[in-house]
């Protein structure tokens, strides 16, 4: 079976790394928006995924991306259920990433953290593979994450 996806869009909050209470695993959640190639109304309407990295990889977009940014992930979907506040069960699909690549340069903003650019959009930027992003694993992961922590895109 195939399970691929490819994604560019734009990171929508500000990245919080965390750990597994048990087991201490990097893990960040975040959604990235991604604008669709026609107009409706007028505008271009939006679309919003939600990524989860682990291990490394969380650690590295942490470390090298922000708010606003653009970013392109490899990974693949998967679909878990949770119960919510209000004791419904929902479903929620993730892409979870496994390589990251930077689709813009850095933009300065005097304070050395990152400033998206002006435009929204930066037509002109190279897509780098980045180095070191696919996920180091030691062993007893097997491509799922930890029992212990769901993130809570809610």
């Amino acid at each position: 079976m195939l399970n691929s996806i490819n994604i560019q869009g734009r990171i929508t909050h500000e990245l919080e790394l965390k750990t597994t209470t048990n087991g201490g695993h990097a893990v960040v959640s975040f959604s990235i928006a991604t604008k669709r190639d026609y107009k409706v109304n007028g505008e271009y309407p939006t679309d919003f995924f939600n990524v989860v990295a682990w291990r490394s990889t969380a650690e590295f977009i942490c470390k090298h991306f922000g708010k606003g940014q653009q970013i392109i992930i490899e990974g693949a979907l998967e679909t878990r259920k949770f119960t919510d506040k209000n004791n419904v069960v929902r479903d929620v699909v993730e892409i979870i990433a496994s390589k990251v690549h930077f689709c813009e340069k850095k933009a300065d903003n005097g304070n050395g953290n990152y400033a998206p650019p002006q435009d929204g959009y930066n037509a002109g930027s190279a897509y780098t593979a980045v180095p070191g992003a696919v996920p180091q694993h030691d062993g007893e992961f097997n491509g799922a994450p930890p029992d212990d922590f769901y993130p809570d895109f809610n």
